[in-house]
């Protein structure tokens, strides 16, 4: 038996060493809100950005990117990520501006704090992850989406960057959108590895991350931030090695009686 609890308890030390450096770590409960990420273009700070570039403007009050990188989010294959929109044929102009607003969100907004997550990788330290997006935002950028055309449903990896801008691996071939995302919360979940997931909650619900508002009646994600750093645990899925510390240390007792 002590070898076996001593094994046990080699293997959570283990578990929690490895914990401090695994992909998705949290960010302290304490920095969560009115934050910027840190990642390849985002302000250190949140500030006033008074000149922010037309679909950027609603963040114009308080944000976490510059008027140039507003600018940009707006440019085809912009300096930002050199990202063609355009990879399978023009993309219908409803459908870009959705990528555009949402372009915008992620590198705008200083209220995605409790969905900021430790990445390790070399153009980005942290990314968001699973943060609930507005049911009625992800069924209109399905719908103005569903007829333009793409090759990939994780748009996140997998592209083919030797021209300089990403394109379609050799054979992967074009089909609508509605084809490599049957549903809206296919396109949602899916496209940015999980950056967003869909929520029930509706827009004005104070409960779901809006991508559109108008900023004259203020900027409703300040309130679902401020929820959800104070209940972590609501709609959320737990993350990093604490689900794993737990089923080991729950194991302890049952070991012990053997």
């Amino acid at each position: 038996m002590a070898w076996q609890v001593t094994q046990l308890l080699l293997l959570v030390l283990v578990a929690a060493a490895w914990g401090a450096q695994v992909p998705g770590t949290p960010r302290a409960r304490t920095n969560l809100l009115n934050v910027c990420m840190d990642a390849k273009h985002h302000k250190a700070e949140p500030g006033p950005e008074d000149s922010l570039h037309e679909q950027c403007s609603p963040w114009r009050k308080n944000a976490c990117c510059s008027v140039n990188t507003s600018i940009e989010a707006h440019k085809d294959i912009s300096y930002l990520y050199r990202f063609n929109w355009d990879h399978c044929g023009k993309m219908e102009p409803a459908c870009k501006r959705h990528f555009i607003q949402d372009t915008c969100l992620y590198e705008c907004s200083p209220n995605l704090g409790p969905w900021i997550r430790e990445v390790n990788q070399s153009w980005r330290r942290e990314r968001v992850l699973g943060v609930p997006l507005c049911k009625e935002d992800c069924q209109i950028w399905w719908e103005d989406c569903r007829t333009s055309y793409t090759c990939k449903s994780n748009w996140h990896r997998g592209w083919n960057w030797t021209s300089g801008y990403n394109q379609c691996p050799v054979k992967a071939a074009c089909h609508r959108f509605d084809f490599y995302f049957p549903t809206p919360a296919d396109l949602c979940n899916e496209i940015w590895s999980h950056s967003f997931k869909v929520s029930n909650y509706g827009r004005g619900s104070g409960r779901c991350i809006q991508m559109w508002f108008d900023p004259f009646q203020g900027n409703p994600n300040e309130e679902v931030a401020r929820f959800y750093a104070e209940n972590p645990t609501s709609g959320s899925t737990p993350q990093g090695i604490g689900p794993l510390l737990v089923n080991l240390t729950q194991m302890l007792p049952l070991w012990l009686l053997n």
